[in-house]
């Protein structure tokens, strides 16, 4: 009886273990199938996705003759003619430095739902550079360190197509083949450099060859305005946008190509009192070709066209006067090449630059000259660039040092716009110090 009643006691305890066990096993498995639920969730690819990206950049530089810039002294494009004063010393031949930070970045890339079965990214980014010039050309006027846009794109992808809207590089200023220069200037006057708003059509060929057509127009680096005109209006005057044709061959360690474009602008729409459509045509062709490795980077670049002042360098066009009393327009030729080569190693990676660029001057007659390159009766004949830069590079932080030369030959201006007689060479040495942090 006493055994009996002792069974009793326990067997309500151990049906109440029994049933917190099951209990317990019942809330682990759910607790697994929640688990694998969210990680087949994770797997899923995301509908939306953002990455943040950009630099710190400072650049300490130092001159040592007066050069034509822009940007607080930051980008240095050639030097100075000869300016003699009344006991003979030359008022450019003095030095320039400063330190700045303007060059800082920050970018934002984003990608959504497909659309019309497109993969559909888009990217924003900006500096400090500002676009507002502060120099005593502008009297002092203008503003510095102003929030710039650079590139504001969305793209569709397809297969084999791709279409991008908005703002980014020109055409011709390939990504993946510009100098590796240290200097902002990115091997301006020899390397066409600035963004404008397009619409960019991408179909590939095949998986290395591909062939883009792009519309775009003017917008921060423009053509220079004629008498009468005023900021960009000839971009604004002209209801046809620049059109350029691209074909690139990419592969692994090889990237070429060569492409063309037209231009059309309507300086002004009045001229000497009288409705005037007289436009600046133009065309440009360029090529470029890049080799890759494990150890090496080796580049080139060509171009040659008329009005190639919106791309920051040298030419634009000359105003022609005319018995209607209409101002009519030409453009001015220009050349130029360069060469990059640099070491590819992570971690100390040294480079040469060399780049060259020759104003070819336009047909004569020409009472008037719109272009980068002429001060008064002077005018460039050629620019040359010579560059050597060591980057010193611990995981995302790299201290860059450059030591480079600038020489350009100036003349008196020649009825075809080239520089004849009283030749005079004259050259600056700058010394630079890139620090970047990237993030």
């Amino acid at each position: 009886m006493k055994k009996s009643f002792i069974l009793l006691g326990i067997l309500p305890t151990i049906l109440f273990t029994q049933q917190l066990h099951a209990q317990d096993t019942v809330s682990t498995a759910d607790l697994l199938k929640r688990i694998e639920a969210l990680e087949a969730e994770a797997r899923k690819p995301k509908e939306w996705d953002a990455s943040i990206y950009g630099w710190v950049r400072t650049e300490y530089s130092f001159d040592s003759r007066q050069s034509a810039y822009s940007r607080e002294y930051q980008l240095n494009l050639y030097p100075l003619d000869e300016k003699l004063d009344a006991k003979g010393n030359d008022i450019n031949d003095t030095g320039a430095s400063n330190f700045l930070a303007i060059t800082s970045r920050v970018g934002i890339k984003f990608r959504g739902p497909d659309v019309w079965g497109a993969k559909a990214t888009g990217n924003i980014e900006a500096d400090f550079f500002g676009n507002t010039e502060l120099n005593k050309s502008a009297a002092g006027t203008g503003s510095t360190g102003l929030l710039r846009l650079r590139h504001a794109t969305a793209t569709l992808t397809w297969p084999k197509t791709a279409v991008t809207f908005g703002q980014t590089w020109y055409p011709t200023f390939v990504p993946d083949v510009f100098p590796g220069v240290v200097n902002f200037n990115t091997g301006i006057l020899f390397n066409p450099f600035g963004w404008a708003g397009q619409v960019k059509v991408t179909q590939k060929l095949t998986p290395e060859l591909s062939f883009s057509v792009i519309a775009y127009k003017d917008r921060e680096f423009q053509t220079a305005n004629a008498a009468g005109a005023s900021a960009n209006s000839a971009t604004f005057n002209s209801s046809m946008p620049t059109v350029h044709g691209q074909l690139q061959y990419k592969s692994k360690s090889i990237t070429a190509g060569a492409g063309a474009e037209y231009q059309s602008l309507q300086p002004v729409i009045e001229s000497g009192g009288l409705a005037s459509d007289e436009k600046v045509n133009s065309e440009m062709f360029f090529g470029y070709f890049k080799y890759a490795n494990e150890k090496i980077i080796a580049k080139l670049y060509g171009i040659s066209g008329g009005n190639l002042h919106h791309l920051v360098m040298i030419g634009g066009f000359a105003g022609y006067e005319n018995t209607n009393g209409i101002e009519s327009y030409k453009p001015t030729k220009t050349s130029a090449f360069w060469v990059d080569l640099a070491s590819a190693h992570p971690k100390i990676a040294p480079g040469l630059f060399f780049g060259y660029t020759k104003n070819s001057g336009t047909d004569a007659g020409f009472k008037n000259l719109y272009m980068r390159g002429v001060s008064g009766n002077r005018i460039l004949d050629e620019v040359w660039r010579a560059s050597a830069r060591i980057d010193f590079k611990q995981n995302k932080f790299s201290v860059s040092p450059e030591v480079e030369y600038t020489a350009a030959k100036w003349g008196d201006l020649h009825p075809e716009a080239l520089a004849k007689n009283n030749l005079k060479n004259v050259g600056n040495l700058r010394g630079t110090v890139r620090v970047m942090y990237s993030f």
